[in-house]
């Protein structure tokens, strides 16, 4: 099974991403994202998929684990796992120069999606 495990941090809160080829899933906690509480925050979390296009995701499934810190902590290490997740899963699995453009969108957009 091709799959990386990847973390992401933000001040106490840490977030674990497993991503695994699979049909484009996202899990935090074992609830969809969709469902991520503070509403307000959800798109914070959703940033990298927005970013990328969901045809980049639409082959990975996702499962995020979290804990420790405050809400909005939370949401920013979810969003960073999310990222780096997807840039180590395509230096792995798929080729150099698509993990180097979701790399560059990711840096010109906000750097802490890939920088704690």
């Amino acid at each position: 099974v091709q799959s990386v495990q990847v973390f992401g941090r933000k001040k106490t809160a840490t977030a674990v991403c497993y991503c695994k080829a699979g049909t484009g899933l996202m899990k935090v906690n074992g609830s969809p994202i969709e469902l991520l509480r503070p509403e307000i925050m959800r798109t914070k979390v959703i940033e990298p998929v927005l970013l990328l296009g969901k045809e980049k995701f639409a082959h990975v499934d996702m499962r995020i684990r979290v804990k420790g810190g405050g809400q909005v902590s939370q949401v920013y290490a979810i969003r960073q796992a999310i990222a780096k997740s997807l840039v180590a899963y395509y230096q792995k699995y798929v080729d150099e120069q698509s993990k180097q453009e979701i790399k560059d969108t990711l840096l010109s957009y906000d750097r802490t999606l890939l920088v704690a």
